[in-house]
């Protein structure tokens, strides 16, 4: 594809989901949060949906699970800029809470244009819900964390959602080792 083709679809794209109405968030929320980071990344990030912060910006992980998200890119030396984050929603569910299969449904197909945009090598859920949409239905996070599924040209994992980790940082220690093997597995694809 070339560049403008491709510099089209996703101006196509965007604008498309900014005007989304498909279901009742696209009238609650204060921005789309459409995704962010290199558009030729090996390596994407997916979580559920926006968090307040997000909605505030228009952009995905921002808040303090961004930041705790941040801190493990940092630390397995994977720049963020290198790498996109999306959520499967595009606007925020009231109060944070889990989105509805419906709402999933109605904004799903916009995350499959960005995969097929990006065409990444490597796709991390960021928790249960991501992995149970992505992977399958009845992913268990505290039981397949870290491990990995193959899916077309995919390899799938899943971790902790850095939000989970805020509430039972007990978990911080898996989740590191969980980006070590993310790291490790993107070093061996190049």
């Amino acid at each position: 594809m070339e560049k403008n083709e491709l510099e089209m679809r996703w101006s196509a794209l965007e604008e498309k989901c900014r005007n989304c109405h498909a279901c009742p968030l696209g009238d609650t929320r204060t921005n789309c949060v459409f995704g962010t980071g290199s558009r030729t990344a090996r390596l994407m990030f997916v979580g559920e949906a926006p968090g307040e912060q997000e909605d505030a910006s228009g952009v995905p992980f921002v808040g303090r699970a961004g930041q705790l998200l941040d801190r493990y890119l940092y630390a397995v030396d994977i720049p963020r800029e290198d790498v996109y984050i999306a959520n499967i929603l595009k606007c925020r569910p009231p109060k944070n809470r889990d989105p509805l299969p419906a709402e999933e449904d109605a904004c799903i197909e916009y995350l499959r244009e960005q995969v097929r945009l990006i065409r990444p090598e490597i796709i991390v859920c960021l928790g249960r819900i991501a992995a149970m949409r992505l992977i399958k239905p009845d992913f268990k996070i505290t039981q397949e964390h870290g491990v990995w599924f193959e899916k077309g040209d995919f390899a799938l994992t899943a971790v902790f959602h850095p939000a989970a980790l805020l509430r039972d940082p007990r978990r911080k220690e898996d989740m590191l080792s969980d980006m070590k093997k993310i790291k490790e597995r993107l070093d061996s694809t190049k």
